[in-house]
């Protein structure tokens, strides 16, 4: 059967909203694309046991969209448009200030964010994880049990690594404990490729971890601090005080080692690597560990980020500043934040999000005539974001909802838990899969011999093994 494909747009001739949302279902394969109209667009791709059941997830998402206000369109009707912005105002500071569009103060320190398509998160060094939507509504907060130290994403699942020791899945209603890292580690910080987790520690360590905690290795690195990891489809890539250093994701072999200076962030791209140091610049790298350029900034760097498309680099200092560098390494802007020195940082749809040395999550404009604006000394008014008093953070659970009968769940995945050679498992139970692999699912709620229903599982794209996705329920 030929592939299907929807196409929604959501264009407002009033507002900054003009975007597309296109899901094609061929067989078994869902693919959805989206993006600003008029440009290529991101791209997820996800596998189901059977074409009904990506048809099911298909139909779930376009739902989802229409529900926010999108429309069937036809691609290419609508040409590209520059973004419209609310109206800025005169400061009487002549302090060059970034164009901040809204703040939210999380209360601590924070180092953990992540932003997509339909959210932003934050998290800080209590434990809170607040998630935010582009425009400014706070939607939800997870408690977790100590500081949160990064918020990594690994296709459709959200990770937060955490002063615990344990990562947590955020991806579902409540967060589910995915990893226990062993307590010998010291985290400084963490990534995850596909299942696989990239650990640095506070000795200049770094270890692979596989989905049932096992140590894929674990080894010495070339140098102390490890404030970078980052994991792709071949290697793991390790920045450290003595510069940055990739490692085989599977035996844990040395591919290469570049000085770069003393690493205190990492950011990559594919095909690039970006070493945010100590002595006041980035390091663009290749991932074969080739120099490509460097982008000098005048104090230390604590964090960095960069355009999908290698346009646009940025960074933050130590001194409250943040830069942005084109594609050649000239720099474009330096302004100051106003709200403390970034630790860690995202560019999305000509917006830049930074997490703060004093808990602040801020939506940066970004755009052309708004930087342009701001090195003149004019600047929006930027919007404080409180959240709901009523409000209530939601903690690591490590309970189910029990039900007595599979019409409960019709689409739904059965799943068992067994005991092998003193570990608890998990096997597939419904036909259609390899019942000798394990399932990826979180460490809390297993007990010998029960059955759970899971919204899905996906082979891992390195396959050997299943990931657990959505609501999980208890089979009675």
């Amino acid at each position: 059967m030929p592939a299907d494909t929807t196409y929604l747009e959501l264009s407002e001739d009033s507002g900054s909203a003009h975007k597309f949302y296109e899901v094609t279902v061929d067989g078994t394969d869902l693919t959805v694309r989206y993006g600003r109209i008029g440009d290529a667009g991101q791209v997820t791709r996800k596998s189901f046991a059977t074409p009904d059941k990506a048809k099911s997830e298909a139909s779930k998402k376009i739902g989802e969209k229409v529900r926010k206000g999108y429309a069937p369109a036809v691609a290419g009707g609508r040409a590209k448009r520059s973004i419209s912005r609310r109206a800025i105002v005169s400061t009487v500071s002549t302090a060059k200030r970034a164009p901040i569009l809204w703040r939210y103060s999380s209360g601590s320190a924070a180092f953990g964010i992540f932003v997509d398509d339909d959210v932003c998160m934050v998290g800080n060094e209590s434990g809170m994880i607040t998630t935010l939507s582009h425009s400014a509504e706070v939607l939800r907060q997870f408690r977790l049990p100590d500081g949160v130290k990064c918020i990594v994403a690994d296709d459709g699942w959200i990770y937060a690594g955490c002063d615990d020791g344990n990562v947590y899945d955020l991806s579902g209603k409540v967060p589910r404990l995915a990893y226990r890292i062993d307590p010998s580690i010291d985290i400084y910080w963490l990534d995850i490729h596909d299942g696989v987790l990239g650990v640095s520690d506070s000795g200049g360590g770094i270890s692979a971890i596989d989905h049932e905690d096992e140590f894929l290795w674990r080894r010495a690195g070339r140098g102390t601090s490890g404030w970078m990891v980052r994991c792709d489809a071949d290697a793991v890539h390790h920045g450290h005080s003595s510069g940055v250093t990739s490692y085989d994701w599977r035996t844990g072999a040395e591919q290469w080692h570049t000085s770069t200076g003393s690493v205190l962030f990492g950011w990559q791209e594919p095909g690039r690597l970006y070493a945010g140091t100590s002595t006041r610049q980035v390091v663009e790298l290749g991932k074969d560990g080739s120099h490509r350029r460097t982008y000098r900034c005048d104090a230390a760097v604590y964090s960095c980020a960069a355009s999908a498309d290698g346009r646009y680099v940025f960074a933050g200092d130590s001194s409250s500043s943040i830069y942005c560098f084109d594609a050649a390494g000239n720099r474009l802007w330096k302004l100051a934040t106003g709200c403390g020195s970034a630790f860690s940082m995202q560019y999305h749809d000509e917006r830049l999000y930074i997490v703060t040395t004093n808990g602040t999550l801020a939506c940066i404009d970004a755009s052309e005539a708004a930087i342009h604006a701001a090195q003149g000394g004019t600047i929006p008014q930027a919007v404080d974001v409180k959240a709901p008093p009523r409000m209530a953070p939601v903690a690591p659970s490590s309970t189910v909802e029990i039900i007595h009968d599979l019409a409960d769940s019709p689409d739904g995945v059965v799943v068992e838990c067994i005991e092998d050679a003193g570990r608890l498992r998990i096997r597939v139970v419904s036909a259609g899969f390899h019942q000798s692999w394990q399932v990826q699912f979180p460490k809390g709620i297993r007990e010998p011999g029960a059955r759970y229903v899971v919204t899905g599982i996906r082979e891992a794209a390195r396959g050997g093994f299943y990931r657990a996705f959505g609501d999980i329920r208890r089979l009675h």
